[in-house]
C-alpha cells in the first residue's frame, strides 16, 4: 500500500513537471509577443517551434482579438485544466467544473507571477555577473521585464546609480500572489471539491 502512494507522488510530480514546462513555454511565447520581443531571437524561435503544433490549428479557429493571441490563452487554460484532471485522477480526486476552471485560472496567474519573479531575478544576477554582456537570453529578459521594471523605476528611481526597481517589482509580484492568486485558488478549491 505504501508503494502505491510513492508511485502516485511520482506520477503527480511527473505530470506537474511536464505540463508546467510546456505551459511555461506557451506563456513565455505569449508574453514575448505582447512585449514585441525579437521574434528572430534563437530562444523565441525555439519557443515558436515547441508551441506551434497545438497553436497553429487553434489559431485557424480562434482569431486574435485586439492584438491579443486568444488561442494561446485558451491553450494555456486547456492545458492547466488537463493537468489538474490528471493530478486528480492519480490522486483519486474529482472536481466540480466551475471550481476546476477557477482553480485553473488561479494556477495560471501563479505561473505568470512565477515567470516574472524568476526572470527578474535572473536578469539581476546576470547584470552582476556579466554587465553589458550580449546574449540572446539577456536581450529577451530585458524585453520581457522592462515594461514592469520601467513602472517600478517610476515608483523608486535609481539612487546613486543603484537601480532598486527589481526589488520593488519582486515585492509587488509576491504581494499579488498573496492577495490575488491565493483567494482565487481558495475559491476554486472550495467550489471544485464542495
Amino acid at each position: 500500500m505504501m508503494g502505491g502512494s510513492y508511485a502516485g507522488n511520482a506520477g503527480v510530480f511527473l505530470v506537474q513537471t511536464l505540463f508546467g514546462l510546456y505551459m511555461g513555454a506557451v506563456l513565455l511565447r505569449f508574453l514575448l509577443a505582447v512585449v514585441r520581443a525579437d521574434f528572430y531571437n534563437p530562444i523565441s524561435q525555439f519557443l515558436v517551434k515547441v508551441t506551434n503544433p497545438p497553436l497553429v490549428p487553434l489559431r485557424r479557429v480562434i482569431p486574435s482579438l485586439g492584438g491579443i493571441d486568444i488561442a494561446s490563452l485558451l491553450l494555456l487554460l486547456i492545458l492547466q485544466i488537463l493537468e489538474l484532471l490528471a493530478v486528480g485522477l492519480i490522486s483519486g480526486v474529482s472536481f466540480q467544473p466551475i471550481g476546476l476552471i477557477i482553480l485553473a485560472v488561479a494556477e495560471l496567474l501563479s505561473l505568470l507571477f512565477q515567470i516574472y519573479f524568476f526572470t527578474i531575478l535572473i536578469q539581476v544576477v546576470l547584470s552582476w555577473v556579466s554587465p553589458g554582456g550580449h546574449n540572446p537570453a539577456v536581450a529577451l529578459l530585458y524585453s520581457l521585464n522592462e515594461p514592469i521594471l520601467g513602472r517600478a523605476r517610476r515608483i523608486l528611481p535609481p539612487i546613486h546609480g543603484f537601480d532598486l526597481s527589481p526589488i520593488v517589482a519582486m515585492i509587488v509580484i509576491q504581494l499579488l500572489t498573496i492577495l490575488l492568486v491565493a483567494p482565487i485558488r481558495d475559491l476554486g478549491r472550495g467550489l471544485a471539491f464542495g
